[in-house]
């Protein structure tokens, strides 16, 4: 079944792309379409019905150099199982919403024939999704990691012709390259110092990494730091946190399906994806978690910001992304992996339907993506504008405060806030993100008031012909809009509610902190026992057996003391050499899910009074008083530019690199290419062998005497020589 996902996106990916001529455009749909549906039901499956023990299956050998030894295997555990049913339910969805996205594109002449390959690109990019959530090693996730970039290239500029298109995708491939160079170094350091890239045994080394020292760019560096820093920065790229982000808005010149698929659902959460999994190195690298907690908390205050003024529907939501995903950071940072994975969860449900609900109103609006060209709509397309105020209640966090009951976001970003409040003790992360989430309410309320509501602006002719959307994208909507619903409160206590059921949820041990005057007591509890892997299924790799783990754990609460770092030392050691059971690895000493239960009233409802005061100002601004946003934009110019130009980023680095990187180039152009090489060879060519011919020429001038004194000259040179020659 395993194997089953994974490679039917591939082969409907090669049925459209190369035999559409044969089955036709229909067929080339309807084949890539079900394949995805049908690895959607398996991946359900497993999910609902997976216990939590780990479990691999070895396709075959991959990769044998030297000491390098690896297999393209299925990694199946807790954090797979996640990924897998976010990744084929959005992209299952998105395929199905783009039968009628798609079916009349003006980007396109009549007769192209464009369908299959944008379904071949779509299934694709699924595939190299699900083949990096599923690696077992480095190497292969690498691989799915590049697929992915490779996928979002072609995607991106799918509308080839429109130069902005290709100017968006080629950003979005250089940027990620920048990402990538670190990932490319973190993973060459691990291979270095632990003599595998498999996941097993690098989880195992960690504790022995975090007492490395690394040389690195004539400085000394913690090697578990140093590590999870250059893993992160490959995060930083993929995932869109600041400094690597501007790809990310620019993205949405693909078409809308695109946007929900790669930059809402999947793709941008990679980053957040290798976090959680490197979980075991994380839990030994304390400056690099403080690292991206700070960068997380930065960059969803930053894209929160950007998204109070933007004006194009798309990039309004491409900014919330940006900022969530900062949410998720900052999760992961704290140690609150489960949180992370928990918010990816619901954020895919509610911001892909935000994204295919933009995508409603843009048919309906004949591709029309101005917002002040949008109002009262909401009775011409009544189904897309339930649809986006369900997502819009998700994404602001409505729900009844101090309970569990309420959309999906109100559950998974108040459970992330708490855990920032307990993990930096109220400080600068927490702080950021009430912020961010009171603007999030805020431009999430102004794109439905500007949409939907107040009178309708723009062209006439395209408002009295505004129609909802066929049946075929609306089904999509009203699944993800079940998600967006219910998802949080479904699996509330699995991912954060309740302790001992996330750790068994995940597969890992369960420790719980007892405060006392004398300092912390651990205890450890044995893992689930495991259940059928399944056939297929194999051992943990050499180095990493998880029988004797138990056996490491078990010791790890013989070896607990009264002093809490002592504590932690002791736990350390005794994990020491033996891969971490479960999909996350949380350390004796990590209790910030103890505490984020912890957190006073006050901390559990800022989010909630964040979410209020972002409406009620949207309200005012868009409802009572619609004059208000552009006397406020004039009295406060330079800030509304400073936000509208997106902290001038672009400009910052068009001037820094950009302009640069031109300079160099047309110096080694004009220079380099033009004076040096080809003045050289045009020299010799044009220059010095004519005027050495013209010289020869001359020496043949018919006379006997000319010849016969230069063969003098030459037997006079010649016995020179041989004198010479002969006395050494």
């Amino acid at each position: 079944m395993e194997s089953l996902i994974l490679f039917a996106p591939l082969f409907g990916a090669l049925v459209a792309g190369f035999g559409w001529r044969v089955i036709g455009e229909r067929g080339a749909m309807w084949i890539t379409t079900g394949l995805l549906f049908m690895a959607c039901a398996f991946s359900w499956i497993i999910f609902l019905t997976f216990d939590g023990t780990l479990y691999k299956v070895e396709i075959f050998r991959w990769i044998e150099s030297g000491t390098l030894s690896t297999s393209w295997a299925i990694r199946m555990d807790r954090l797979t199982a996640i990924m897998l049913i976010v990744i084929t339910t959005v992209s299952a969805l998105v395929h199905l919403y783009s039968f009628g996205y798609m079916a009349h594109d003006p980007q396109w002449k009549e007769g192209e024939s464009y369908k299959p390959r944008f379904f071949a690109y779509l299934s694709f990019f699924t595939f190299a999704m699900l083949m990096l959530v599923t690696a077992d090693n480095l190497v292969q996730m690498f691989f799915g990691w590049e697929g992915v970039g490779v996928a979002s290239y072609l995607l991106i500029g799918f509308y080839y012709r429109k130069p902005s298109a290709n100017a968006a995708a080629m950003k979005a491939f250089v940027v990620n390259r920048v990402g990538d160079f670190g990932f490319s170094l973190g993973m060459f350091a691990l291979f270095y110092l632990v003599d595998s890239i498999n996941f097993d045994d690098v989880f195992a080394a960690s504790p022995e990494l975090a007492q490395t020292q690394l040389s690195f760019l004539w400085t000394e560096w913690n090697a578990a730091n140093l590590i999870a820093v250059l893993l992160f920065i490959g995060a930083m790229g993929k995932s869109a946190q600041l400094f690597l982000h501007t790809w990310l808005p620019d993205a949405m010149e693909g078409p809308t399906p695109v946007s929900a698929l790669i930059h809402a659902a999947t793709m941008v959460t990679a980053g957040v994806f290798l976090v959680c999994r490197m979980s075991p190195l994380m839990e030994y690298a304390p400056e690099a978690t403080a690292f991206i907690t700070f960068l997380g908390a930065t960059t969803a205050f930053f894209a929160a910001t950007v998204g109070l003024v933007q004006n194009d529907i798309k990039r309004v939501i491409a900014y919330s992304t940006c900022s969530q995903l900062g949410y998720m950071f900052v999760a992961a940072g704290v140690g609150a992996y489960g949180v992370a994975m928990f918010h990816l969860l619901t954020h895919a449900f509610f911001k892909a339907m935000l994204f295919l609900g933009a995508g409603s109103v843009i048919h309906a609006m004949h591709h029309e993506q101005d917002m002040r060209n949008y109002g009262s709509l909401r009775k011409k397309i009544p189904f897309t504008f339930w649809a986006m105020m369900v997502g819009t209640l998700a994404i602001t966090g409505f729900g009844i405060p101090l309970t569990h009951i309420g959309f999906a976001g109100f559950l998974s970003k108040d459970a992330i806030i708490e855990s920032a409040w307990a993990g930096t003790q109220g400080g600068y992360a927490f702080w950021m993100l009430v912020i961010a989430a009171l603007f999030t309410s805020f431009y999430s309320w102004r794109l439905m008031f500007m949409t939907f509501f107040g009178e309708a602006r723009g062209d006439k002719h395209t408002h009295e012909h505004a129609h909802e959307s066929p049946l075929v994208m609306l089904i999509p909507l009203g699944v993800l809009g079940l998600g967006a619903v219910f998802s949080g409160m479904v699996w509330y206590n699995s991912f954060f509610g309740d302790h001992t059921a996330m750790n068994r949820f995940f597969g890992i041990p369960t420790h719980h902190a007892e405060a006392s005057e004398a300092g912390h007591e651990t205890t450890v509890e044995a893992a689930p026992a495991a259940g059928d892997s399944g056939e297929g299924a194999v051992e943990a790799t050499e180095g990493a057996s998880h029988a004797t783990g138990d056996a490491a754990l078990a010791d790890t609460s013989e070896l607990a003391s009264e002093s809490d770092g002592e504590a932690g030392a002791e736990a350390h050691a005794a994990m020491a050499g033996t891969a971490p059971v479960g999909a996350i690895f949380m350390a004796a000493d990590n209790t910030v899910i103890e505490e984020a239960h912890a957190a006073p009233a006050w901390v559990k409802v800022s989010p909630f009074i964040a979410m209020a005061i972002g409406f009620v100002i949207a309200y005012l601004f868009y409802i009572v008083n619609p004059a208000l946003p552009r006397r406020l934009a004039e009295s406060q110019r330079p800030l509304y530019l400073f936000l509208l130009n997106k902290w001038y980023f672009d400009e910052i680095y068009d001037f820094l690199f950009i302009r640069s990187a031109k300079a160099i180039g047309r110096f080694f152009w004009k220079r380099g290419d033009v004076e040096v090489i080809d003045g050289s060879i045009n020299g010799i060519a044009l220059g010095i062998v004519p005027y050495l011919t013209r010289l020869a020429g001359r020496a043949q001038n018919g006379y006997v005497f000319t010849y016969a004194f230069a063969m003098v000259i030459g037997i006079a040179v010649l016995i020179t020589w041989m004198t010479f020659v002969g006395a050494e």
